[in-house]
């Protein structure tokens, strides 16, 4: 429409409200050439149509993919300063990284129940069965998997309490294993082939061929922040996925029973079920096995697993000897504390209160009342710091202990021999 200033405005017909404005001079003398109208304005339309042709182009994935192929990316980068310089990092193939990685490791992980007895040592010595669920690893072709001992091993006393009661029970050694393949709804009964309470370690066997194994990676190049994906059977859920990143290295964790572990830990969610499964890399590379987790109120993402590289040395003996062989000095001691120290004018160290006859201990000359100051050079505090260097040695070697006893300190070399 012609306007009082010169101008005329038309509205686009895919969108009135996109209006475009153009100023002409006009002529008081008639030509059948008018500049505006023959050029300027069939301009004018021709951007405004190609331009909403366009837009609707990129609001639509399948068209923008095919125009302009893997240039455009929808999956937005992010940058990371370090140092005063920026990285992008494009997340677009995580979820194919988590595809490709659980596809690989999936057929390598099974599911195990087991079957146990529970006796309560109340009401008369009542029995009834249980039952318990884990994961393990596939790491043979023959049928040999990898999992925890707790999994397998849980022959314990119990104290169930409530604030009205508590009960007392004992749970027998697993009466019946069966194991479960990836994808497959065939069972197989697996037998215990050896356990180990210490590292919480067990080895099985299925009577099985052509299994697929695990790749094994190497959890000593493993780095805080990297890809982890935790594999197994939580809550009997079979061959679920969970991901997040290594959240920590070479973290010190103490289970329940006491025992000890440096290990892997991990924001991906482990659950009850998941104990024995693996915890993987992006290369689809065992880096670890699922075994602890903390709970409680506002813990959240804090799981743990055991770093695959020192178990290589365990499952080896495991299959081998059916039991982990160490060395045992063949004391039990207690810890001489800063406190203990001042009182009864002892060193720091390690009181012995026993000495298991026939031992190294006690073959070396080693007495009740002797304090363990040190071992092979280190001042040992504890028990555990004891057992740490000892754990060095294999069966057969020797080792120096220094010893304070009736005010004097002296050495005394022991040969170590195999733990009963």
């Amino acid at each position: 429409m012609e306007n009082d200033d010169n101008s005329f405005e038309f509205n686009s017909e895919s969108n009135p409200d996109v209006k475009i404005y153009a100023s002409t001079t006009t002529s008081k003398k008639k030509s059948n050439f008018s500049f505006s109208k023959n050029i300027l304005v069939p301009f004018l339309s021709g951007v405004v149509g190609a331009s909403i042709i366009l837009g609707a182009c990129f609001s639509v994935p399948s068209i923008r993919s095919n125009l302009f192929g893997n240039s455009y990316n929808s999956v937005p980068n992010f940058n990371v300063s370090s140092g005063g310089t920026n990285t992008a990092i494009s997340l677009a193939n995580y979820s194919g990284t988590a595809i490709d990685v659980a596809s690989k490791v999936q057929p390598s992980i099974v599911g195990i129940q087991i079957e146990y007895s529970v006796t309560s040592l109340m009401f008369g010595g009542y029995s009834s069965s249980a039952t318990a669920s884990g994961s393990g690893i596939i790491i043979s072709e023959d049928g040999y998997i990898l999992t925890n001992n707790h999994v397998v091993s849980s022959s314990s006393n119990h104290v169930v309490s409530s604030s009205s009661n508590s009960s007392y029970y004992t749970m027998s050694e697993a009466q019946k294993i069966t194991v479960k393949l990836y994808n497959s709804n065939e069972t197989y009964e697996a037998k215990i082939v050896g356990s180990d309470s210490q590292t919480d370690l067990a080895i099985i066997k299925i009577d099985a061929t052509g299994l697929t194994a695990a790749e094994l990676g190497d959890s000593n190049s493993v780095k805080v922040g990297e890809f982890a994906m935790a594999i197994g059977n939580p809550l009997g859920l079979d061959s679920s996925v969970t991901c997040g990143i290594v959240s920590a290295i070479n973290r010190e964790v103490t289970d329940e029973d006491g025992n000890k572990y440096i290990a892997i830990q991990t924001d991906a969610a482990i659950n009850s079920g998941n104990s024995g499964g693996a915890l993987v890399n992006s290369e689809g590379k065992v880096i670890g096995i699922n075994t602890l987790k903390l709970s409680g109120n506002g813990v959240e993402g804090i799981g743990f697993a055991i770093p695959i590289s020192s178990t290589l040395e365990i499952t080896q003996q495991l299959i081998q000897y059916n039991k982990v062989i160490r060395p045992q000095i063949g004391i039990s001691g207690r810890d001489v504390t800063e406190s203990l120290s001042k009182k009864y004018n002892y060193p720091i160290g390690i009181y012995i209160v026993k000495i298991d006859e026939f031992s190294s201990a006690e073959i070396a000359g080693l007495k009740i009342g002797d304090v363990i100051t040190a071992a092979d050079g280190t001042p040992v505090p504890t028990m555990d710091k004891l057992n740490e260097i000892k754990n060095t040695h294999n069966v057969g070697d020797e080792m120096i202990l220094t010893i304070f006893r009736n005010g004097e300190t002296r050495d005394i070399t022991l040969k170590l021999k195999e733990a009963n």
